[in-house]
């Protein structure tokens, strides 16, 4: 290996060295804060000087966290099936149908990525209004799959269109199978890493979500965990506990982490081949 080469390389590792060194600090003073006790507010720099449960104990209390855990599983699982069956569907007939209405469906569901619904809430707030739809701890679905659906669909039509190959819907085809029957018992099989892919990016959005949360949801018992950590911030009375506070964020992260850690090898395949053709 020549001198030049070997710089190169050398260069190359203490670059990476470095940048993981500057994501992995804020995570490690995060956690040594969150492993001390309420009261110790010494300097955060000064690593895992203590090591006890208690400001977990209070997070796991004061934000109660297994129903504010269910409300967050609830709004998670539901938005993300319907999301996946709606995207799978509308993705379907926009991938194998040829013509002007196809393309002029797929660029409208493109154009839901270019709002965002944060700037029509107000419309759609008195639309819901408008027909009756009760304000309660499931409105924040509507605007879940509304908003999750354009990133979705463009996912599935690109990984139909590359990655299923038309002859295996055209030999169903002669053997009598119809249109529904190709469509669940033979492409949506063979979508499974591009389903895994809308199903982590979108369901991790939607369990960090907070501002959907924040305005339609009014009870606090019935508030998801991002909403549920508000009650750590504190004011000019009462400062906020920071170790209690990253306890808390470490209690709503560790569902998500176990999921990405099931399902990563599924993530990273899906959603690179799912979006080089379109």
């Amino acid at each position: 290996m020549n001198p030049g080469s070997l710089m190169k390389r050398s260069l190359t590792h203490v670059a990476i060295i470095a940048l993981v060194f500057v994501n992995l600090v804020p995570l490690l003073i995060i956690l040594s804060s969150s492993l001390r006790s309420p009261k110790n507010m010494t300097n955060p720099l000064n690593w895992f000087n203590e090591f006890t449960l208690e400001s977990f104990k209070s997070a796991f209390t004061r934000m109660h966290f297994p129903t504010a855990l269910w409300n967050s599983a609830v709004l998670t699982v539901v938005s993300v099936v319907f999301v996946v069956l709606l995207a799978a569907m509308a993705a379907y007939p926009m991938a194998r149908i040829r013509g002007r209405l196809s393309r002029f469906l797929y660029i409208f569901f493109l154009s839901g990525l270019v709002v965002p619904g944060q700037m029509v809430l107000i419309p759609i707030i008195q639309m819901i209004k408008g027909v009756g739809i009760p304000m309660n701890q499931y409105t924040p679905i509507l605007m879940f799959i509304t908003c999750s659906l354009p990133f979705s669909t463009f996912l599935y039509t690109g990984f139909i269109r590359s990655s299923v190959p038309e002859e295996i819907e055209e030999a169903a085809h002669i053997d009598g199978a119809g249109l529904f029957r190709r469509f669940w018992q033979i492409v949506f099989p063979l979508i499974l890493p591009v389903t895994v892919s809308v199903v982590i990016t979108q369901g991790v959005w939607i369990w960090n979500d907070y501002f959907f949360n924040m305005v339609f949801i009014t009870k606090a018992l019935d508030a998801p965990l991002p909403v549920a950590m508000l009650g750590f911030l504190g004011d000019q009375q009462n400062p906020a506990q920071w170790n209690v506070l990253f306890a808390a964020c470490f209690l709503c992260a560790l569902p998500l982490l176990l999921a990405f850690l099931a399902l990563q090898k599924y993530f990273v395949g899906g959603l690179t081949v799912g979006s080089v053709k379109g």
